[in-house]
């Protein structure tokens, strides 16, 4: 376990992009946490800005279909485990409509052919397929049938190597064209990845596609995904146009209904990152997606292929891998935390797993953010706090990466509300540019505090209470910027980790809007 005194995260300032013009302090020594805690900072939302843009329509060159037949769409990677690596795409046309049929998905075959030279494939992977289908039990809402999801797990690979692949059914013959990948190196604390990107509820709009071209010109290694990804369900099953409040704009819907093309869509849009770089994904609240049967997070679960079973764990909500030298647990907010659960018995064993000198960094991940001083989601996921905070302190786990609430926030080193320099460092960055807009109203503004009513969880309980110590003692909200909060800005935008083997200069997060 690492002793805190001595190995204290490292913490750059936030580095800010706008119109490609980066902004630094102009000092020569940049500040770190160990420096900390800072006084907080506000940066606030320029009124005269617009919150937030339209979705794009599926017409759009990057959400329309581009292949033809049988060849493969929507190719993805996910990192299986440092000599392993998933290899997802879609094939055929999805079905929409009062009736939908799912075709066979055994009908076209799932191949990666891959070499370590271009146009060399040494080596031929195989894996399985499935469809899947989203269908409502009421007079008039279009039901939903997949293409055909393919997943191909490629073994054996060498750390730290390019691999040149063509993934399809060469029978057919239906192959795409060639893409590569690299491997991370092989798990020490002298080893890392370049850069990694870091996004929260991205979906779909003119904003996303700027977040996306920024994170693209960024050059990441890898993308943490923390949740929210497609905002299908701001849409009725028919399609149209999607809200940036669903009950506002659809109060009569029987139930929350998705436009399941928006997937898609999606799973083009980002196609030519996650053709060549892994996404790491977590589920949100926009992922749950209720239909027939009680049956929830269907797409979510059928369509991205994660390393579950390589981490011990029996469910794809929960699960952990290693990226050279950090090993990441990626948590459930929206599946049983308790601590007598099956989810919380793994991530203690996990957490016990971990090799310090091999690993010497250890990142979480999990959609609902537990310190956040935003009005919007505020103290919404406090049992889930309550729960396993104590267990995360205890294992020193060192930064932890949140979304939901659609602004970026970064914390002092915290623990059960009080500074403490062995806390994680906790950073929302919920602000990928979905059509919900920027939050921009904080708990501790003058008439903006929730009441305990507000920001009801989609998924546990209730747990809200008033802080029983420091300043705000006794009352509900803070009077001012929590001293847990080092800085808080509205804006959209991702960031990037970059993790340093030099103990004077450990890791640096950026965030760019």
């Amino acid at each position: 376990m690492k002793i805190c005194t001595t190995f204290c995260v490292s913490l750059a300032t936030v580095l800010v992009m706008m119109s490609n013009i980066v902004m630094a302090v102009a000092e020569t020594h940049i500040p770190t946490t160990l420096d900390g805690p800072f006084d907080p900072v506000t940066r606030r939302f320029d009124p005269s800005l617009r919150r937030g843009s339209d979705d794009l329509p599926m017409t759009h060159p990057r959400l329309r279909k581009n292949v033809t037949s049988n060849f493969p769409e929507q190719i993805a990677l996910a990192i299986s485990s440092p000599t392993s690596m998933w290899v997802s795409w879609v094939t055929g046309d999805a079905q929409i409509g009062l009736n939908v049929t799912p075709v066979e998905s055994a009908s076209v075959g799932s191949e990666v052919w891959y070499g370590k030279k271009s146009g060399k494939y040494t080596s031929v992977g195989k894996g399985d397929s499935v469809v899947y289908s989203q269908l409502y039990p009421f007079e008039g809402l279009w039901n939903y049938t997949s293409g055909i999801i393919h997943h191909v797990k490629l073994k054996g690979l060498e750390p730290g190597t390019r691999y040149y692949y063509k993934c399809g059914d060469s029978s057919i013959p239906a192959m795409s064209q060639e893409h590569y990948f690299e491997t991370f190196p092989k798990p020490s604390p002298n080893n890392y990845p370049a850069r990694i990107a870091v996004i929260g509820d991205l979906g779909l709009t003119s904003n996303s596609t700027s977040t996306i071209d920024h994170l693209n010109y960024n050059d990441p290694s890898m993308i943490l995904m923390v949740g929210d990804l497609t905002y299908a369900n701001q849409y009725l099953t028919t399609g149209g146009k999607g809200a940036s409040c669903y009950s506002c704009a659809f109060p009569d819907a029987p139930i929350r209904e998705t436009y399941q093309p928006r997937w898609d869509g999606w799973g083009r849009f980002m196609e030519p990152l996650t053709s060549e770089i892994p996404m790491m994904v977590i589920e949100g609240n926009h992922e749950i997606e209720p239909q027939a049967g009680g049956i929830t997070f269907k797409s979510y679960l059928t369509r991205f292929a994660v390393p579950a079973e390589e981490s011990g764990s029996k469910s794809n909500f929960y699960y952990s891998f290693d990226a050279g030298g950090i090993h990441f647990i990626m948590l459930g907010a929206y599946v049983d935390y308790n601590s007598t659960g099956a989810q919380f018995a793994w991530l203690k064993k996990d957490l016990q797993s971990v090799d310090r000198s091999v690993t010497p960094w250890l990142v979480a991940a999990w959609h609902s953010p537990w310190y956040n001083s935003y009005a919007s989601h505020y103290q919404e996921f406090e049992c889930m706090r309550l729960e396993m905070e104590e267990l995360l302190f205890r294992y020193r786990v060192d930064i932890v990466f949140d979304g939901h609430v659609h602004a970026y926030e970064r914390m002092n080193r915290v623990f059960n509300y009080t500074l403490d320099p062995c806390g994680p460092v906790y950073i929302t960055v919920g602000d990928g540019g979905n059509i919900e807009k920027v939050d921009v109203d904080h708990a501790d503004d003058p008439g903006k505090c929730p009441s305990a009513g507000d920001n009801i969880p989609e998924f546990g309980g209730v747990c809200k209470s008033n802080f029983s110590t420091g300043p705000a003692k006794g009352n509900f909200c803070w009077n001012k910027q929590p001293e847990w909060s080092a800085f808080r800005e509205s804006s959209f935008g991702h960031g990037i980790l970059e993790v340093k083997s030099s103990d004077s200069e450990p890791f640096h997060f950026y965030f760019y809007c």
